[in-house]
């Protein structure tokens, strides 16, 4: 008993779980994120003793969209004890809390719905920031980009073609996206506001969202596997250099490369002399000829109109001769693509049967080329015989 004793307390306990006890309440089935929703016997307090109030202004465009579903506003707003009120005179809308109110946090829900609704988001969508789950994010994008005509690019890019990317964004982070005038409305948890945040900043900072797409869909592949969630998944996630590199950046990596290339000679068995004379050759090879003139400096796309005459066309003109051009390249490429087609259709080039006569010549000429010591020979005799006859004479 007392050797037990003795153990027990020379086991060393972590002080940080020192006065942690069992819980035996708290089991697996319990979704610890679960957001409960607040109900009226929760408030302990009762009545609030202030009124609490918010009021928002709102562009003359959407007054007539505001008067038609005011009442829409209303109904969604009644059931959680707030007021709100349509002021057209000044173009402001208001809500503000009542004897009947219970949540002391619908107040800054119903505030998040009147900007939403100013911001340009539809009666039904906008009514569902009222719920637990659900968050909002207004990003202010009109002052990141000073140039007019790159900033609407850029907002076009967040929008895609026909709303693709916008759609593929809505899909991966689980949010309601609106892009309008110079601020992006959000709603949806508050992981994909964060995420739809990211997206939009660094696509007026000319980071294309289609990067950050990529690496969203990966994330949800390998959230799948239960294998990787203790594991770091930077190693499945691409990684996209910068175009533009620093001066400094583009040495580094050229003596990188440099170096590389000497360890992949010295392994080759080459020595270092051998490998100085290589670099020697190599710099000979690109060193140019230097000349003190600058370069004849390029026509500008106007003096090129200017000498075809294209300056002087006017606007349908100049669309009918584009049109053109298009439609002649469209006919040579399909005129090259039939004759590619055309040609698994051909007929091989068959040889003819050779005549009774190729085939005499053809043995007579195969005969010669086997034995042509034995026809030197008779041409010998031939001679020999010639020359006894004239001796003879």
């Amino acid at each position: 008993m007392a050797e037990a004793e003795s153990s027990s307390a020379n086991v060393v306990v972590n002080k940080n779980k020192r006065h942690r006890k069992d819980k035996p309440w708290d089991t697996d089935d319990i979704d610890h994120w679960k957001v409960d929703p607040f109900q009226p016997e929760d408030n302990k307090g009762g009545t609030f003793t202030e009124e609490s109030s918010f009021a928002t202004l709102f562009p003359k465009y959407r007054e007539k969209y505001l008067r038609e579903v005011w009442s829409a506003v209303t109904k969604a707003l009644e059931p959680h004890g707030i007021a709100c009120t349509l002021d057209l005179v000044h173009g402001s809308m208001s809500v503000r809390t009542t004897r009947k109110t219970y949540d002391p946090y619908i107040i800054l829900k119903a505030r998040d719905m009147i900007k939403l609704l100013a911001r340009g988001v539809n009666v039904a969508q906008a009514a569902r920031i009222l719920e637990d789950t659900v968050a909002c994010d207004i990003i202010k994008i009109g002052s990141l980009v000073r140039n007019k005509e790159r900033f609407v690019k850029r907002r076009q890019r967040i929008i895609g073609p026909d709303g693709s990317t916008l759609k593929a964004i809505e899909l991966l982070t689980q949010c309601y996206v609106l892009v309008q005038g110079s601020t992006v409305s959000v709603m949806g948890p508050y992981k994909g506001l964060k995420e739809v945040r990211r997206i939009v900043l660094d696509c007026m900072k000319n980071i294309h969202p289609i990067y950050r797409i990529k690496e969203l869909m990966i994330k949800r592949e390998l959230a799948k596997d239960p294998k990787l969630a203790t594991e770091s998944w930077d190693r499945f996630l691409p990684q996209f250099r910068k175009r533009h590199l620093k001066t400094s950046e583009k040495t580094a990596r050229k003596h990188a490369q440099t170096e590389a290339k000497r360890e992949a000679l010295k392994a080759a068995g080459l020595g270092e002399e051998e490998i100085k004379e290589r670099e020697k050759e190599k710099r000979k090879e690109k060193k140019k000829v230097y000349t003190p003139f600058p370069p004849p400096q390029q026509p500008r796309k106007v003096d090129i109109e200017l000498e075809t005459g294209e300056y002087f066309l006017k606007a349908h003109e100049k669309d009918a001769r584009e049109k053109a051009k298009k439609k002649q390249k469209q006919e040579e490429v399909t005129e090259q693509r039939r004759a590619e087609r055309a040609e698994a259709f051909k007929a091989p080039v068959e040889e003819a049967a050779p005549t009774v006569e190729e085939k005499r010549k053809r043995k007579h000429k195969e005969v010669m080329e086997e034995a042509p010591g034995e026809d030197s020979g008779k041409s010998k005799k031939k001679k020999k015989k010639s020359k006894v006859k004239d001796e003879a004479v």
